[in-house]
């Protein structure tokens, strides 16, 4: 039995669409960690467990770390979450909550990373938040699902971090018989480096990380995302945190479920009916959730960023 549960995939008739556009929800906030990162890292985690791993090592302060500490929670398996400095005091506790381990080290997320990799003992595997093919054979489930519902796409928006998520729907959508299906991969100003990569024709580092959108904070996407717009149709989108935000609290409004920024920066391009959407008619929306946002936070930030 798998770590992640089938979500559901809903008909939105709240999110503003041009007459005759249909917007489909794959509602991933609902997973029991409350993210999609459920999917792969559980996948993975199973996998490694498998293999023999007899402790789980993740350098995630976020979704990701909630995701292992969550998947080792069920399997029975020892967790130890390292996060920087900048992981918040919420993350920390959901980690906690799960029952893993966790080691504060660095200022950033590459410090944490480099410090876990240290720590790897014979007998621990290391459950990387964004940069592992299995987790993009996890991820992939999302889109059998909708395969299985029976609704083809013509295209499929979500957000982009290290890109994982990004990964795995395209290998979903190729199993699927839908290599032609376009993604809308959106960000936010100041965690764009993707978008950036793409328009310089190689993979960049950002200096840092300025969006309120730290789920989207992966200074540098993934190889494997990277390379991926050569093989697959992929348009890059940038929006603001204001975008984001606001399309959070207008999405909790409509569907009464709470997501975080790295979310909304994908649910405002319907919200905005951003011009990327104009060609299609089934535009199907991953709503990939997030957890280390509160709706008090989220008000703050709406308030900030008027």
């Amino acid at each position: 039995m798998s770590l992640h549960i089938a979500t559901p995939l809903l008909a939105s008739t709240a999110l503003p669409a041009k007459d005759g556009q249909e917007s489909w929800l794959k509602m991933e906030a609902l997973q029991p960690s409350g993210s999609f990162k459920l999917r792969g890292i559980g996948y993975a985690c199973e996998e490694y467990r498998r293999r023999g791993a007899r402790r789980f090592l993740s350098s995630s302060g976020g979704n990701a770390g909630i995701a292992a500490a969550h998947a080792g929670r069920k399997l029975g398996v020892p967790v130890l979450v390292v996060v920087p400095e900048t992981a918040s005091a919420r993350a920390r506790e959901l980690i906690q909550r799960e029952g893993a381990d966790i080691l504060v080290h660095g200022a950033s997320f590459q410090e944490a990373n480099a410090h876990a990799l240290s720590l790897l003992g014979p007998q621990d595997a290391f459950i990387h938040p964004f940069d592992d093919p299995l987790l993009y054979e996890g991820h992939a489930t999302m889109i059998d699902e909708v395969a299985q519902a029976g609704l083809r796409p013509d295209a499929v928006v979500l957000s982009v971090g290290g890109g994982g998520l990004l990964c795995g729907v395209v290998e979903g959508l190729r199993r699927n018989g839908m290599d032609e299906v376009p993604v809308i991969a959106v960000e936010t100003v100041g965690a764009d480096s993707y978008a950036q990569s793409l328009a310089r024709g190689e993979r960049i580092e950002l200096p840092a990380i300025a969006s309120v959108a730290t789920s989207l904070g992966a200074r540098r996407v993934s190889e494997a995302a990277f390379a991926l717009a050569s093989r697959h149709p992929v348009q890059p989108v940038v929006v603001t945190d204001a975008d984001a935000v606001g399309a959070c609290l207008r999405f909790m409004d409509d569907h009464r479920v709470v997501v975080e920024p790295a979310c909304g920066a994908s649910l405002a391009l319907a919200y905005q009916r951003h011009p990327a959407l104009a060609e299609f008619r089934r535009v199907l929306f991953i709503v990939c959730g997030g957890v280390t946002a509160t709706v008090a936070q989220l008000h703050a930030w709406g308030a900030a960023l008027r």
